[in-house]
């Protein structure tokens, strides 16, 4: 965290922005401050484009008054239901808010709403980090105001509510997953009294629409380190309720005096590994999910001891319904998905086993333009504690990498486009659209990647000649000689 004199602080709004802000707030002789993300983000030096104000009064008025001033480029959206406006602004987004007071339902996240002093206003607020607020009026310009103690809590790297965490996590069930979220992001502890009132009040998480629970959990996944977050939502006894498949692979078990690892476990480091090489969500998540079928396909061999035959199969077949209810996309962000997880061991079994040209062709094919993505998340699931084990599997890793990069310069297997079309087998053979095309193109495809042809065109069509002859067909222009 950064020490902010208050010379500092006005320096740090400079932007013309909070000029308008604060001449707009003086014309309408209305208190207003600098509330949440934003003054956060400064103490902790991370980025932050988003504005919230809270005027004591109206905030609507205000958000009017601001746009007036900002002129052309500046947009207003009106929430009159619930006393907020929107102002955006050469790509800024300003909320504005009159100071409140809330009320909540047990059965309901929509609060009842009336107005309420800037002590009201921010001890509603979810985590004493964000009840930081900075006057914006020209005489206090830059006062900090800190009633519950965010800034000690920042240096603290401590997440902890203004009230009584049982009345602020059950007056917005949201926030127990925005607590764990931020503890992520921020590489933030959750005081011992908010993690309790998580899990006592867990349950009320059902209340929340599955798409917010969801844009939370992919702001874990896309945090520096994900596994705080898994971790936390196991210990709180949230994961049960969001990802029942995740929390399936906890635990191990022992017979005969074997013994597997913890998957969970396995599955976080794994998670954690991938997240260092990549930013790509979806990568994340078929991290995540890459061992979701082992509990599924457990079993127990007096010989080998602990067996998941096809786990790789079945986690692919499950991902579609996970998708489904977690309301993530359906298209190729899903098919990605279960396609690295479906692929994850092919690689894994060619570094175990003697390296044939065909095997590497077959996985160039499947993988296609993942390829790259299928091989870091293949390499981040060694997570033996044993060096020497790790080593190997490296080594194996680079042979397998050095024989694929050899046969795709030779062969151009990755992203393969069959040298011979269905178009040129009918206009061939006089055909019209019928299964013997298919045929002919699969077994064309087969050659090729069982090195019994090279991928050109020539060899792929005299292939396609003899292919088609042991199957009765002759080509138009032998018919046609015939005839004459």
């Amino acid at each position: 965290m950064v020490e902010l004199t208050p010379s500092q602080l006005r320096n740090a709004l400079s932007d013309p922005i909070f000029v308008v802000l604060s001449t707009a707030a003086d014309a309408l002789q209305l208190p207003c401050y600098l509330i949440g993300g934003y003054v956060r983000d400064l103490f902790l030096k991370r980025e932050s484009t988003d504005i919230d104000v809270v005027v004591v009064g109206h905030g609507i008025a205000m958000a009017k008054e601001v746009a007036k001033r900002l002129g052309r480029g500046a947009h207003i959206s009106v929430f009159q239901r619930f006393g907020t406006a929107q102002v955006k602004w050469h790509g800024r987004e300003l909320e504005f808010v009159g100071a409140r007071r809330e009320s909540y339902s047990p059965d309901s996240r929509k609060p009842h709403v009336e107005d309420g002093t800037l002590q009201d206003d921010l001890e509603r607020r979810d985590f004493t980090i964000n009840t930081l607020a900075i006057s914006l009026n020209r005489e206090t310009f830059g006062k900090l105001i800190d009633l519950f103690g965010g800034l000690q809590d920042m240096e603290d790297k401590m997440l902890r509510t203004p009230l009584d965490p049982l009345i602020t996590f059950s007056d917005d069930p949201l926030r127990m997953m925005r607590c764990i979220r931020f503890a992520t992001q921020l590489n933030f502890t959750i005081d011992d009294e908010a993690a309790d009132a998580i899990r006592q009040d867990r349950e009320r998480i059902r209340i929340i629409s599955q798409e917010r629970i969801t844009t939370e959990l992919n702001k874990i996944m896309l945090s520096p380190t994900p596994s705080i977050g898994f971790s936390y939502l196991d210990e709180t006894g949230l994961l049960p309720l969001i990802l029942p498949e995740i929390a399936a692979l906890q635990g191990r078990e022992t017979r005969e005096g074997k013994g597997h690892k913890d998957i969970f476990q396995h599955t976080l480091q794994v998670l954690d590994n991938v997240s260092k090489k990549s930013t790509n969500l979806w990568l994340r998540w078929a991290a995540l999910l890459h061992d979701v079928g082992k509990p599924r396909s457990k079993g127990w061999d007096p010989v080998q001891g602990w067996t998941f035959h096809n786990h790789n199969y079945l986690g692919a077949r499950m991902v579609p319904d996970i998708f489904r209810r977690l309301k993530l996309p359906m298209g190729a962000e899903m098919k990605y998905v279960q396609k690295i997880v479906d692929l994850h061991m092919r690689p894994i079994s060619l570094s175990d086993d003697i390296v044939t040209d065909s095997a590497v062709r077959r996985l160039l094919y499947d993988a296609g333009k993942d390829l790259e993505d299928l091989m870091l998340l293949c390499e981040a699931d060694i997570t033996s504690k044993n060096a020497a084990r790790r080593r190997l599997y490296q080594q194996n890793f680079e042979r397998v990498r050095h024989k694929m990069a050899v046969l795709e310069d030779n062969d151009r297997i990755r992203n393969f486009q069959p040298p011979v079309d269905g178009l040129e087998i009918m206009q061939t053979f006089g055909l019209g659209p019928s299964p013997v095309i298919g045929q002919l193109k699969q077994s064309i495809k087969e050659a090729i990647l069982n090195g019994k042809i090279p991928n050109e065109h020539d060899a792929a069509r005299q292939f396609m000649l003899d292919r088609a002859k042991a199957l009765g067909l002759k080509p138009v222009e032998t018919v046609k000689e015939k005839k004459a």
